[in-house]
């Protein structure tokens, strides 16, 4: 159940009228990512640990030229943290489009920076579950 059905009343009526006002919530902003936390997501790129190569491929600081190496790695799971990353290139999620792994295949599925043509082609993918993800995600 949901915490909303715990609301008061006067609860429920704040928050309705809270989604009608089209003013931000709050107007802070992120800072900027310094150069060293770049360079951290490089260097985590480089170890020898598949799990840490996998938090690399999945960090929004990971640059399109990391993702793309990244998107070549001999572990499935750095492929698919790549192929679930939001900001991988279309030119990486098409590349991944072709991987051997069904999980991979169906994460570009479900990316939704996928290109028109590759969530197309993956609905006729042979595997039946990466046919389901991408004829959902092409209802979006």
């Amino acid at each position: 159940m949901s915490c909303v059905g715990f609301f008061t009343p006067q609860q429920l009526a704040r928050v309705r009228a809270a989604a009608a006002d089209p003013r931000p919530v709050s107007s802070f902003t992120a800072p900027e990512a310094s150069e060293s936390k770049r360079r951290r997501v490089v260097d985590m790129a480089d170890s020898s640990d598949p799990v840490v190569r996998s938090a690399a491929a999945a960090s929004y600081l990971a640059s399109g030229e990391l993702l793309a190496r990244l998107a070549a790695d001999i572990d499935v799971g750095v492929r698919c943290a790549v192929a679930k990353n939001p900001h991988a290139t279309p030119e990486v999620l098409t590349t991944l489009a072709g991987d051997d792994h069904t999980g991979v295949r169906g994460w570009v599925a479900s990316n939704p920076g996928v290109p028109a043509a590759v969530l197309e082609a993956l609905s006729a993918d042979d595997d039946a579950t990466v046919r389901s993800v991408a004829e959902w995600a092409g209802r979006w």
